[in-house]
C-alpha cells in the first residue's frame, strides 16, 4: 500500500504535466498571428503601423515621404515590436537623414497610448453614427471636422471652444495663429481655411479636438524662443519632433551646483509662458519631471510634452473685463496622495489677467519639498549645502512659492526666487 500511493500521485503528475503541455499547444495554437506578430519589426514604411491608412482621421502627412524613403529609422529597441508592451506612452527614439547636413537623433511620438489612440477611432465614429464602431475613412466626412468645410472664411471660437485644453477658452487671435503656422499644408501663412485643402483641414481640427500637443510646438514655436520641443512633421498618427536631452528627473541627483541652475530656468520659463510681449499666457496643467528634458550640450530646459496647454488671451480678456479680470487669481494650495498633482479652475485662468499658476505648478510638483515623484519627495532642490540650509532663505520662499501664507505671496515669492537662484547660479559654475 505504502508503494502503490507514490506511484498513483506518479501518474496524477504525469497527467497535469500532459495537460499542462497540450493546454499550452492549443494556447498557442489560438494565437500563433499574435505570437508571430510580436517577434516582427516595427517598420515606419508599414501604413498600418504608422497608421497612415486612417488619414484624414490623422495627423498630418508632412513627413511621410522621410519615412517611406528611409530617412528616418528606428534606434535599435524601437525596432522589437514585442518591447511595444513596456513602451506605454508609444515614445520612440529614431535616426533622421539628410544629405546635406547628416544624422541626428529625433523623438516619433504615437500622442496617446494605443487604448487612447483606439477612443478616438470610437469617438469618431460616434460623433458620425452614434456607434463605438464604423468606417473611419467614412465617418469623419461625416463629423464637425468635415462639416466645417472651405466656404468657412475664419476658424471662429464659438466652433472649437473646450474641444481642448489649447483652446478651452480661445480667442479669435489664437486660431488664426495656429491656422497661420500650421506645418501639415504647403501653403501655410495663411490664416484663412479656404486655404487648407479638405483632408488637412480635418487633420487640424482632429489633432486640436484629441491632441493639440502639435499646435501648440507649431504655433509657439523653438525657432522664436518659446520653451517646446521643435515640431518636425508628421505621417499619419506618428510625428516627429528634436531629440531634446535626458528627462529631468535624470538630473534629480545631479551636483547642487547643476539642480540650482535647473531649478533658475524652470522659474524662468514659469514666468516666459505667464508673462510675454504677445500677451498669450499658456498655463501648464501637467507639470512632472517627465515633461521636461535638458539638452546635454546647452544644458537647457524644454518642455517635452505640451498636450495639456491651456492658452489665454490677456488682449482678450482686458477687451472683454469679465467679473474680477483685474483681481489677481491665487492657485489654491491642497494636499494630493498622488504624484504631480496640482489644483486649478480653467475659467478661473481664463478670464483673468493676473495668475500664478505657472509658479505654483513648478513650486509644487518640481522644486518644493512637496514635490513627489517615483517614490521620492523633496523635489528638484533637495538636500541643500549646510550654509544655504542653514540660511533658510530658500526653504522659505520655496514654501511661500507652494503654500503661501500671505495674500498674493506666491507672486512675490516667486519673483525673489528666481532672483534668489539666479544669484546660487552666477555665484557657481553649473556643470554641464
Amino acid at each position: 500500500m505504502m508503494r502503490f500511493l507514490p506511484l498513483k500521485l506518479g501518474r496524477v503528475y504525469r497527467c497535469l504535466k500532459l495537460l499542462f503541455v497540450v493546454g499550452l499547444f492549443v494556447i498557442l495554437l489560438m494565437n500563433t498571428h499574435n505570437l508571430f506578430a510580436s517577434f516582427q519589426k516595427n517598420e515606419l514604411t508599414d501604413r498600418r503601423f504608422i497608421n497612415l491608412n486612417k488619414c484624414p482621421a490623422c495627423f498630418g502627412t508632412s513627413w511621410c515621404r522621410k519615412f517611406m524613403n528611409g530617412q528616418v529609422s528606428f534606434e535599435t529597441w524601437g525596432r522589437l515590436r514585442f518591447l511595444d508592451i513596456f513602451n506605454v506612452k508609444n515614445v520612440y527614439f529614431a535616426q533622421y537623414g539628410e544629405p546635406r547636413e547628416g544624422t541626428r537623433r529625433i523623438v516619433l511620438k504615437r500622442l496617446g497610448s494605443n487604448q487612447e489612440l483606439a477612443e478616438i477611432d470610437q469617438k469618431i465614429c460616434k460623433r458620425a453614427t452614434g456607434r463605438p464602431r464604423c468606417d473611419l475613412i467614412q465617418a469623419m466626412y461625416k463629423t464637425e471636422f468635415a462639416r466645417i468645410n472651405g466656404d468657412v472664411r475664419l476658424l471662429t471660437p464659438e466652433v472649437v471652444e473646450g474641444w481642448s485644453d489649447l483652446v478651452h477658452c480661445p480667442s479669435q487671435r489664437l486660431l488664426d495663429r495656429v491656422v497661420r503656422r500650421y506645418a501639415e499644408t504647403k501653403d501655410s501663412g495663411s490664416f484663412l481655411l479656404k486655404n487648407l485643402k479638405d483632408t488637412e483641414r480635418m487633420q487640424l481640427l482632429m489633432t486640436l479636438a484629441f491632441n493639440p500637443e502639435p499646435l501648440v510646438l507649431q504655433s509657439f514655436p523653438s525657432d522664436e524662443g518659446w520653451p517646446f520641443a521643435k515640431y518636425l512633421g508628421a505621417c499619419g498618427r506618428v510625428v516627429a519632433v528634436n531629440y531634446v536631452g535626458e528627462e529631468l528627473w535624470s538630473y534629480y541627483n545631479a551636483p547642487w551646483e547643476k539642480r540650482v541652475d535647473l531649478a533658475r530656468q524652470l522659474m524662468d520659463i514659469a514666468e516666459q509662458l505667464t508673462n510675454n510681449d504677445f500677451e498669450f499666457a499658456l498655463y501648464l496643467l501637467d507639470v512632472s519631471f517627465d515633461n521636461f528634458a535638458v539638452g546635454p550640450r546647452d544644458g537647457k530646459v524644454i518642455v517635452v510634452d505640451a498636450e495639456n496647454v491651456l492658452v489665454a488671451d490677456k488682449r482678450l480678456i482686458k477687451q472683454n473685463k469679465p467679473e474680477n479680470y483685474d483681481v489677481w487669481y491665487e492657485s489654491r494650495f491642497e494636499e494630493c496622495d498622488r504624484e504631480a498633482c496640482l489644483s486649478f479652475s480653467k475659467d478661473s485662468l481664463c478670464s483673468r489677467v493676473t495668475v500664478d499658476h505657472n509658479y505654483y505648478a513648478v513650486c509644487q510638483n518640481l522644486l518644493s519639498r512637496y514635490a513627489t515623484w517615483r517614490g521620492t519627495t523633496g523635489g528638484l532642490l533637495h538636500h541643500p549645502p549646510a550654509h544655504i540650509a542653514k540660511d533658510g532663505q530658500l526653504e522659505a520662499l520655496l514654501d511661500e512659492c507652494t503654500k503661501p501664507k500671505k495674500r498674493y505671496g506666491r507672486f512675490q515669492a516667486a519673483k525673489e526666487l528666481r532672483e534668489y537662484l539666479t544669484r546660487l547660479s552666477a555665484a557657481s559654475s553649473p556643470a554641464r
